[in-house]
């Protein structure tokens, strides 16, 4: 998920997986998939890098998952609090 800010300047969450479109009208207005669209106070170009950070960010994490050594031994999660879900803070504050 990023973090986008709407007009009135409450920030919310969007899954990047359902954007079909980003305009600028001269606001920027993200459709999605379905037809739902949004107008955010982030410009298109800084919304595109949002989303090219987080899909970055995916193939990162994917990337040391794949390097890390697996224990075919136990079937336990790790106590060292490893497996736990990161939070990317991709919203930039001060606007």
């Amino acid at each position: 998920m990023i973090l986008v800010t709407r007009i009135n300047g409450a920030v919310f969450a969007l899954n990047p997986d359902l954007i079909e479109r980003a305009e600028c009208t001269p606001d920027t207005v993200v459709t999605l998939v379905d037809g739902t669209k949004y107008i955010i106070a982030e410009s298109v170009p800084e919304f595109i890098e949002s989303v090219r950070h987080y899909r970055a960010s995916l193939i990162a994490q994917a990337s040391r998952l794949e390097a890390e050594p697996t224990n075919t031994h136990s079937s336990a999660p790790s106590s060292d609090g490893d497996d736990d879900a990161k939070v990317l803070p991709l919203h930039r504050n001060g606007r």
